[in-house]
């Protein structure tokens, strides 16, 4: 179960990073371009998405600033930083290579 959690961990952290590598965005922000993105398959809850930029923060692969939403109401905004980038290009990178190798067992 670990294993799988750690999956699902570092697929929401690489679809974070995926949405930050083109703008600056608030959390709601972040999980709306993520489900549009999906073509709204996937709902990113506030439970799963504030952990986890707290962790991206902390490895240093995003930052963050407060400013005013489009609704003026504070907002914390977030942004990829260099190693950030590096770590996608990574991710991104061992994401095909897995995708393609469960679509060939399952092609099977």
């Amino acid at each position: 179960m670990g294993k799988s959690q750690n999956l699902l961990q570092g697929t929401l952290d690489l679809l974070i990073l995926h949405a930050l590598q083109h703008e600056t965005m608030h959390g709601y922000a972040i999980a709306q371009t993520i489900h549009l993105l999906s073509d709204e398959v996937l709902t990113v809850e506030e439970g799963s998405l504030y952990p986890a930029l707290s962790r991206l923060e902390l490895d240093a692969c995003i930052s963050s600033s407060w400013g005013l939403s489009e609704n003026n109401r504070r907002a914390k905004y977030y942004k990829i930083t260099a190693r950030g980038k590096k770590i996608l290009a990574g991710q991104q990178e061992s994401w095909k290579r897995l995708s393609a190798a469960v679509q060939q067992v399952l092609a099977r």
